[in-house]
């Protein structure tokens, strides 16, 4: 009787806090949808705004929800690869790369240290740690689905990094000025110390041209880390009853770039291409958002979002110091 009654609790408990008929609910989401796949929305209220329609009012076309997910994922890393110039991003890589590397595979490690201290889900903490490594949600999306991550784990590594984004955007430039910093160096740090492009943009633009043009060719290099973490991957979660490939979107990624460099008709268009890119990551995450029910939140807890503010405090000071340090 008492086993019956916490099934019922725990049920009433999962439902949605508007209960909506589904014809309404469904109108809803797809005015979500509509707003999401503008360029008006960033990625963070994106994925705020998918957790409200979980909570709140529930997600209509559940069933559907991974694939489109999974789909949206992979085509917006191969997007973005249309706003990357190989050539100057090996020519400002080269200056650098001893600084990347170390940067990138020491996050990388700290990482799994701070998953294994806190107890995160192997494939959640490794998401976070790539995250916060190389490129936010573009390296989430590009490792994912090379580890088999399931979309609970996808959502919790992409809403860590975007939450702590949001955060970066606000309080960065801030930090600099008080600070002191210069144009070139605010770019630097902010191209090692935030996650995602967008917001690299976003704080870089905000401090002044010079500190945008530095940010973003930066932030470009740290990108093609992408693809030998994704190959990297593979080893680390190799599923022993399969063999071992890498997905196609990550050689359409490699094309995208080499075709943004060489092609001029390609480069005419390949900024309405980083732009749809942009637009189906943001759509990416409010799918993501609001398939994370209340049983999903609960089950996620606390742990994940420590892990990524330690480890990106972490990043964020060691980079400020070396930029300072060494500038």
């Amino acid at each position: 009787m008492k086993s019956s009654r916490k099934g019922k609790n725990a049920l009433k408990s999962n439902e949605p806090f508007f209960k909506l008929d589904l014809k309404y609910r469904k109108v809803l989401f797809i005015v979500g949808v509509v707003l999401c796949s503008s360029t008006f929305l960033s990625p963070a209220f994106a994925l705020f705004l998918g957790l409200f329609f979980a909570q709140f009012i529930g997600h209509p076309y559940m069933h559907l929800n991974r694939r489109a997910t999974k789909i949206l994922l992979q085509a917006s890393v191969v997007g973005l690869g249309f706003g990357m110039n190989i050539v100057s991003a090996m020519e400002v890589g080269g200056e650098g790369l001893t600084f990347t590397v170390i940067s990138i595979f020491g996050t990388l490690t700290v990482g799994f240290l701070l998953g294994k201290l806190f107890k995160v889900e192997e494939k959640i903490s490794y998401l976070v740690s790539c995250g916060t490594a190389i490129c936010g949600g573009s390296a989430i999306a590009a490792v994912a689905p090379v580890i088999k991550a399931n979309e609970k784990q996808i959502s919790v590594g992409l809403g860590v990094v975007f939450i702590l984004n949001a955060v970066a955007l606000f309080i960065f430039p801030s930090i600099g000025h008080a600070l002191g910093l210069s144009q070139e160096e605010f770019g630097l740090w902010s191209a090692i110390a935030i996650h995602d492009t967008s917001s690299v943009v976003g704080a870089a633009s905000q401090y002044g041209p010079e500190a945008l043009k530095v940010a973003v060719t930066v932030k470009l290099v740290r990108a093609l880390w992408i693809i030998p973490v994704a190959f990297l991957s593979t080893f680390l979660f190799k599923n022993k009853q399969k063999k071992i490939s890498i997905p196609w979107f990550i050689g359409f990624f490699v094309l995208a770039m080499v075709a943004n460099t060489y092609v001029p008709f390609v480069q005419d268009y390949s900024g309405y291409i980083v732009t749809v890119a942009k637009a189906g990551l943001t759509l990416t995450l409010f799918l993501i958002g609001a398939g994370l029910s209340k049983e999903v939140v609960r089950s996620v807890g606390f742990r994940p979002f420590i892990q990524g503010i330690l480890l990106w405090i972490l990043i964020a000071s060691i980079s400020l110091w070396a930029v300072i340090y060494f500038s």
